[in-house]
C-alpha cells in the first residue's frame, strides 16, 4: 500500500508550458478546478519530451466519462512512448472528465442544482464566466491544452448502448488532419467539417490540425481496437518526426464517407439488429426488427439508401428516437 501511495505523489500544477520542461518523462496532477466543497479536481498529465526540438502533440481521452477504451488507449500510448522520443514533445491527458468518470457517466456532473449534466464535447473552449462545466473547460483549454499543441488527437468511443468499429472524424479540408486519419488505418473515416463546441472543431479553428478517434464501444474493453489505435498513432509519430522508423505509406481508407444517415426507433420497444458492422446494405434492405413487451413483432426498419453499416444498438431496449442503425456513405 505504501508503494501504491507513493506512485501518486506527482507535482500539482495549475498551468503547463512544455517548452520550459527538461527532456524526459514528466507526470503531473493538473488542478483544473475545484468541486462544491472547495476540494481540488486534478487530472493526470504525462509529458514525454525529447532532447531534440520538434513538433508538439496533445492527446486527450475521457472527455466523455464512460468511454473507457479511449482512456485505455491513452494509457497504452504512455507505456509505448516511455522509452523516449527522437524529437518533439507529447502531452497526454488520459482522463479529462473526472466528475463523469467517477460517476460512470458520459456527462460532466456538478453539484449546482440549476445545472443539468453537460456533454463537455459541446462546450469547448469553455467560458470563464459560465457554469461549472464551462469554467472547467476554460481552465483546461487555456492553461493546459492550447499552449502545448501543433497537432492533436482526441480519443472517444461510441455512446453506451451502441457499437462502432475503429472510426475517425477528420476535416478533409485540412491536409494534415486527413493524413493523420489515414495513418490510423481505421475501418472508416468521416469527412467532418465540425460542429460548434466540439474539441476537434476548436483545435482546427485554432490552427491546430486534429482528429477524433472512436475506439469501439463505451464501457466495453476491446483490446484489439486499443492496440490498432496505438499502432496507428505510432505511424503518426513516425510521419511527423517524433519517432524513428520508415515513413509509413499514407493510403486512402476503404470507407471514406461524406454522409451519415441515422435510423431511429419510431416507438419504444426491444430492437434486434439484423446487420453487422461494416456490412454493405442496399436501399430497402432489412436492418432491424422491433418487438413489443409481449415479444410480438411490432415494427421493422429498412435502409433508406445504399451505404455501409457504421453503428447499431447493442442495448435492445430503445426509447422513441433512440439509435437503431447508423449508416455511412
Amino acid at each position: 500500500m505504501k508503494h501504491s501511495c507513493e506512485q501518486q505523489h506527482h507535482p500539482v500544477i495549475h498551468s503547463l508550458d512544455v517548452a520550459a520542461l527538461s527532456s524526459g518523462i514528466h507526470k503531473f496532477w493538473f488542478q483544473v478546478s475545484t468541486n462544491a466543497m472547495g476540494m481540488p479536481i486534478q487530472l493526470p498529465v504525462v509529458v514525454v519530451k525529447a532532447e531534440k526540438n520538434g513538433p508538439k502533440l496533445v492527446v486527450t481521452a475521457g472527455v466523455h466519462g464512460d468511454e473507457l477504451n479511449g482512456i485505455l488507449t491513452a494509457h497504452k500510448l504512455i507505456r509505448h512512448i516511455e522509452n523516449g522520443l527522437d524529437s518533439g514533445v507529447i502531452t497526454i491527458v488520459p482522463s479529462v472528465n473526472i466528475p463523469g468518470i467517477l460517476s460512470h457517466s458520459r456527462d460532466f456532473n456538478s453539484s449546482d442544482p440549476d445545472a443539468s449534466p453537460a456533454n463537455l464535447n459541446r462546450f469547448f473552449p469553455g467560458n470563464p464566466e459560465g457554469d461549472a462545466a464551462n469554467r472547467y473547460l476554460d481552465s483546461l483549454w487555456g492553461r493546459l491544452l492550447k499552449p502545448n499543441a501543433d497537432i492533436a488527437i482526441d480519443l472517444h468511443t461510441q455512446t453506451r448502448g451502441a457499437t462502432y468499429p475503429l472510426y475517425v472524424f477528420a476535416d478533409f479540408r485540412l491536409d494534415t488532419s486527413l493524413e493523420m486519419a489515414r495513418l490510423i488505418e481505421p475501418d472508416a473515416i468521416l469527412n467532418d467539417p465540425g460542429d460548434a463546441g466540439v474539441l476537434e472543431t476548436v483545435w482546427n479553428s485554432s490552427g491546430i490540425p486534429s482528429i477524433t478517434i472512436e475506439v469501439g464501444m463505451g464501457k466495453i474493453t476491446q483490446p484489439e481496437l486499443i492496440d490498432r489505435t496505438v499502432e496507428g498513432i505510432q505511424r503518426i509519430l513516425i510521419q511527423h518526426g517524433f519517432a524513428r522508423g520508415n515513413k509509413p505509406e499514407v493510403e486512402p481508407c476503404a470507407i471514406e464517407g461524406h454522409e451519415i444517415v441515422t435510423i431511429r426507433a419510431r416507438q419504444g420497444g426491444f430492437v434486434l439488429p439484423q446487420v453487422d458492422l461494416l456490412q454493405p446494405v442496399k436501399e430497402g434492405d432489412l436492418v432491424a426488427k422491433q418487438f413489443d413487451s409481449f415479444g410480438q413483432l411490432m415494427d421493422s426498419y429498412y435502409a433508406p439508401i445504399d451505404a455501409t453499416v457504421l453503428s447499431y444498438n447493442v442495448d435492445s431496449l430503445r426509447d422513441p428516437g433512440a439509435l437503431v442503425v447508423r449508416l455511412i456513405r
